[in-house]
């Protein structure tokens, strides 16, 4: 249902009113993102309503899905998606994919959806997707000039001898489809920036900034340090004590081409990296 907004006033006094549903069914609605202001999926109760605004209460949406919505708008939508969640299809699966739950998310509200990046199955953090046409041609012709920031946090095996640095190599794919470093003429260019964090006897914890976005990028250059990313096996790991692989993808920033604003989403680093580091003797750097 559509409302029109005739006088200044807080959004969550406005749907008391004008629903006539009770607070808490009202705070449900903008917990679930039922609610949009001017098309925008808004959630603060106390959202300042201006004359001429208008409110849309979505019921046909879904309460919520299997994974947190970090941002949604009549455009995007970026989810943090879990650890050993398919980001697209496969030969073997189709149905259990971010890109499928997603789909079905959207096609309650009658809206498209179009992947433009992917993270790896076992990567978990933001992974976002689009809404239109127009944004998808532009977002996939523009991708590395329009993203300024793809941030990851790592935890590698071993103490660094460096505590940053950058790793720029070029990369191929063996039919095996194992990532590999090569020679120019042979590869693609990649480059990964990196931090430490914090370290103990063990393992370091790393923030990793991406100039390129080749497959299994981080987790190649991680490993041609002989620091391999913590649960890795393919790429040499020896240890795995959380039981996944240690890569979350943490930050993503971009100048939207089409309204030409910064868009910036964060995700918390996983409690079970911190975890590792929480622990007497540590050193953080």
């Amino acid at each position: 249902m559509k409302y029109s907004v005739k006088e200044n006033i807080g959004l969550l006094d406005f749907l008391i009113k004008e629903t006539g549903k009770k607070r808490n069914d009202i705070k449900n609605l903008l917990k679930y993102k039922n609610i949009y202001v001017n098309g925008n999926v808004e959630t603060y109760y106390a959202y300042e309503l201006k004359i001429g605004d208008s409110v849309d209460i979505d019921t046909t949406k879904q309460a919520s899905l299997p994974f947190p919505i970090v941002y949604e708008d009549k455009d995007i939508i970026v989810i943090n998606k879990p650890c050993g969640l398919l980001t697209e299809k496969t030969n073997h699966e189709s149905q259990k994919t971010a890109y499928h739950i997603v789909k079905d998310y959207l096609a309650h509200k009658k809206e498209k959806i179009y992947l433009v990046h992917r993270l790896d199955q076992y990567t978990s953090g933001l992974l976002m997707f689009v809404k239109n046409q127009k944004l998808y041609d532009l977002l996939t012709q523009q991708w590395n000039e329009v993203v300024k920031v793809r941030g990851y946090v790592a935890v590698v095996e071993g103490k660094l001898t460096k505590p940053n640095g950058v790793i720029i190599n070029y990369l191929t794919e063996s039919k095996s489809q194992n990532v590999y470093i090569t020679s120019k003429e042979k590869g693609k260019k990649a480059i990964t920036h990196y931090k430490q964090i914090q370290t103990n006897r063990q393992y370091t914890m790393v923030n990793l900034r991406l100039d390129t976005g080749r497959k299994n990028q981080i987790r190649v250059h991680m490993s041609s340090l002989n620091h391999p990313i913590i649960g890795d096996e393919k790429y040499g790991a020896k240890t795995n004590p959380i039981h996944r692989l240690g890569l979350h993808a943490h930050e993503l920033m971009f100048i939207h081409p089409l309204t030409h604003q910064e868009m910036r989403f964060v995700s918390h680093t996983p409690e079970s990296f911190e975890k590792i580091f929480n622990k007497k003797n540590k050193r953080k750097r």
